[in-house]
Parts: structure tokens; sequence; C-alpha cells
């Protein structure tokens, strides 16, 4: 994957970006940054979704790390929040409410989809790359058809290793993903992540038994995604 720099402006300041590109694919662009605001992040999302829908932008990954911070997709309920008044941010996402914070990889591809209206094939594709990339550090991640995400499920149970949650508007996805790598996941007892009570959540750091940083992740994760990515863009 030659990486080309990309003659869009900057959109983080301590981003590396650039475009990988594959013969007879479409450019993806790359912007990765450390940790970043939740609600600064989701501005220039926007800003970005709509350059790459005017054609302005190529079709962009987002990567970075977000402080502590819950966020409540469109059909969360109030039940499923905080109770002790922790504040939650309302987006307009898909999905119910999940936390983001340290140890977390989370991804923004906005992208234009070749299939106009497949945004389920999109989601599929997306659990597939992080299902490789976790199968890269020895972790047997899976699809769950009945639930969106990457999950673990065995005699231990169902636990949830990375959340899904996409915005399509204008033929271009937004939001994306949030893979585990080694978060505090008491983070998650707060709330019922994803609106669903009867899994946990779990982290590659413990379901290997041991530490595991972002770095070592990051680029594996990024390889995948970028292959799905090729697939389903426009």
């Amino acid at each position: 994957m030659p990486i080309l720099m990309s003659s869009n402006p900057p959109l983080l300041q301590s981003e590396s970006a650039g475009t990988n590109s594959l013969p007879n694919s479409v450019p993806i662009a790359f912007a990765r940054s450390g940790a970043i605001d939740y609600e600064k992040a989701w501005q220039i999302q926007r800003t970005v979704h709509a350059e790459v829908a005017a054609g302005t932008r190529p079709n962009t990954l987002m990567l970075l790390e977000h402080p502590s911070v819950y966020t409540a997709g469109r059909r969360t309920l109030d039940f499923e929040k905080p109770n002790d008044g922790t504040p939650v941010i309302d987006v307009d996402r898909g999905g119910k409410i999940t936390w983001h914070g340290p140890g977390q990889i989370v991804g923004y591809p906005i992208v234009r989809l070749a299939k106009r209206h497949d945004v389920v094939g999109f989601v599929r594709e997306i659990e597939t790359a992080l299902i490789a990339a976790c199968e890269e550090f020895g972790i047997a991640a899976e699809r769950y058809c009945e639930r969106s995400g990457v999950w673990l499920r065995d005699e231990k149970g169902d636990r949830k290793i990375a959340a899904i949650g996409i915005r399509f508007a204008k033929g271009v996805t937004m939001h994306g993903f949030a893979l585990n790598v080694n978060p505090d996941l008491t983070a998650f007892d707060r709330i019922i992540p994803c609106g669903i009570p009867d899994a946990e959540v779990t982290s590659m750091s413990k379901e290997l038994g041991h530490e595991i940083t972002l770095a070592e992740v990051v680029p594996v994760v990024e390889r995948h995604i970028y292959e799905a990515l090729v697939r389903v863009s426009a």
C-alpha cells in the first residue's frame, strides 16, 4: 500500500495524512491522531463527510482515541444511560449507548459506497476486517448474526470486543467502530453497553491474558480496514 501525500488540508493538528492506493482501487486518505475530544472529532467528521459527499476530498479513514466519554445513538433509551448524572453525548449514529476512552482504537470510515444503499454490507465488511485483525493476535473473534459488532462466543459466554455504529447520508458513511485493545472495562459497568444486558464487554488484553498496546494493533487494524474499504467504496 504505497502512501502518497494528500492534497487536502490537514484534518487534525497531530495527524499523519496520506492516500493509500492499489491498482484499479479507490484512493483512501488516512488521518491518524492520538487522543482527541469526542465533540471536536465529531465536528471534523461532519466537515470531512460534507467534503467527501461534495467530491472535494477522497474517501477518508480517521483513526484515533477519545478521552473517556459516553455516547448515545438514536435508539438509546433513558434507562440504559448512567443514573448518576454522568454526562452523555447524544449523537446521530445508529445503535445505542457505548463508552469511548483510552485503550480503545476508534475508527471513522467516511466513504462513498459503491452500492449506494448497502449499509448492511458495509457493516459486514468492517466486522470482517476487525475479525481478521483480532485473528492476527490469536483471538478467535466472530460475527454474531443477530447483533452487530465483533464477538467472542464460547463456554465463557458472549463477549463483545468491538462495537459498530454508522450514519449514512448523501451516499457517504460516517461514525464507525471501536475496538477494545486495553481499556479500563469498568467504564462499561455504568451503562447497558449497546443496549445488550445479557452479554459482557471484553478487550484484546483481557482475552490474551497480557497487556497489548495500541501501537501494536493500529497498523494491523489500518491494513484490514483499508482492504475492506477498497471493496465497498466508490
